[in-house]
């Protein structure tokens, strides 16, 4: 039996641990990342265990569980014993699948509980070919929009380094009192995980690419491999101190993601209706998809 005791808080010295665990068994959605674990805490209060060569995440949102997991090897009944988990200290989100096989083993073992599309979570991917080309009529508008910013505003572009992180923190809070972040819960706890991700941007081994304009930063982007074909941008902000720099922020990390990766994960919109439209003009290849079982279902099928 899994006890909710026996997770550990994650923190930066989790770090080689988690990240041991996810070479054989890399995450697909950005919420497994470890990267997105610890700059979100503060919000969500990741726990993990890892046990029989598996991995089993907790999160705790305005003090509801979800438990999500086990990523490893093939093992029912560690499967069961999360389920369990799950249906014992969870609430409206007790059980979280990320994978299409997690979801199909579910489904033949528990056929009677319902499973809930959580759409609002569905990580957006992308061909990187697509972001750095925006070939054909469908790129179109887009294109134009870049090539008006390319050529409006005389712009510099350079990696994020140890040097100019000061500047990129700077830069997040102009970029939250801009988009008003205390008016919005959302944008406020997205600003504490961008500056955390800027705090520990070595530790966390992250990359970034910064546009300058007459010398102050414009736009910025954050991100890292998430398994061995796709990167995650993790962050991309842009001031509206220039029209068009967000699509260039977005083109300019396109081509320098892609001699190494096929796609890019842009995460998710939140369930902002802005965020979806802006996401879906690019022309996603698909979703890292995301559902979630309610531990009334659970409770019904499981004998506690």
């Amino acid at each position: 039996m899994l006890k909710f005791e026996d997770f550990k808080p994650i923190t930066l010295n989790d770090i080689e641990i988690i990240k041991k665990h996810q070479k054989n068994y890399p995450p697909v959605h950005s919420d497994n990342s470890f990267t997105n674990m610890f700059c979100w805490n503060d919000y969500a209060a990741y726990r993990y265990l890892i046990t029989e060569d598996s991995l089993i995440i907790t999160s705790t949102i305005e003090g509801e569980h979800s438990v999500r997991g086990p990523f490893g090897p093939e093992d029912t009944d560690l499967f069961l014993k999360t389920v369990n988990l799950a249906a014992e200290i969870g609430g409206e989100y007790a059980y979280q699948i990320f994978d299409t096989k997690t979801k199909e083993k579910f489904s033949r073992i528990f056929p009677d509980v319902t499973i809930n599309t959580d759409r609002d979570f569905f990580d957006y991917i992308y061909k990187t070919s697509d972001l750095k080309d925006l070939p054909g009529k469908k790129y179109l508008t887009i294109r134009k929009h870049l090539n008006k910013f390319r050529n409006k505003c005389r712009y510099t572009i350079e990696s994020i380094t140890e040097e100019n992180l000061y500047e990129v923190e700077d830069f997040l809070v102009r970029w939250c009192e801009w988009k008003e972040c205390s008016k919005t819960k959302v944008f406020g706890y997205e600003m504490e995980a961008a500056v955390s991700s800027v705090k520990n941007f070595v530790k966390l081994g992250l990359s970034g690419l910064i546009i300058r304009v007459n010398d102050n930063i414009s736009a910025i982007s954050i991100f890292e491999e998430l398994n061995h074909d796709t990167a995650i941008v993790h962050f991309e902000k842009g001031l509206p101190d220039c029209q068009g720099n967000y699509k260039g922020i977005n083109n300019e990390t396109a081509k320098m993601l892609s001699e190494r990766y096929e796609f890019i994960n842009r995460e998710s919109d939140l369930g902002l209706s802005g965020l979806r439209d802006a996401k879906m003009r690019y022309h996603p290849c698909g979703f890292a998809e995301v559902y979630y079982v309610k531990a009334d279902g659970l409770k019904k099928v499981i004998d506690l």
